[in-house]
């Protein structure tokens, strides 16, 4: 595997663009997997689907975390993070228009507007991973 050795500030961006990922993804666990049925009848998903995106959203926010707190970043896993991020937006584009997933309007605008910001952090990433190379 190949880590990024580059100084601390090449790196400083990535770290932050992947923190920040981190602390959104987990806050969004946390209030899908604590508050699931106002959130549920709010957006759409059933109660059941809300409390499982929660917990993978915890487990997944806390290894980006650990990833961003790494003194030397991987650059395969942060390959990987952006994956699942890109992933992620197109999948949450597509339960919106294929219905695959029953939303509310509020449920579809946030829906893609959550997909938009995760389609943000894997850019920010992508560059990131690119400021680190140099």
């Amino acid at each position: 595997m190949t880590t990024l050795t580059a100084t601390a500030n090449r790196t400083t961006f990535l770290r932050l663009a992947l923190a920040a990922d981190a602390v959104i993804t987990g806050g969004n666990g946390l209030i899908y997997l604590t508050a699931a049925s106002p959130v549920g009848d709010l957006l759409g998903p059933d109660a059941g689907l809300l409390r499982g995106i929660g917990v993978f959203l915890l487990v997944y926010g806390a290894a980006v975390g650990l990833l961003a707190s790494r003194p030397n970043i991987n650059r395969a896993a942060t390959q990987v993070v952006i994956g699942l991020n890109i992933a992620w937006t197109l999948g949450s584009v597509a339960a919106v228009v294929t219905g695959l997933v029953e939303f509310t309007t509020i449920g579809a605008i946030w829906a893609i507007a959550q997909a938009l910001v995760v389609g943000a952090f894997a850019e920010l990433q992508i560059m990131g991973l690119r400021k680190a190379a140099r």
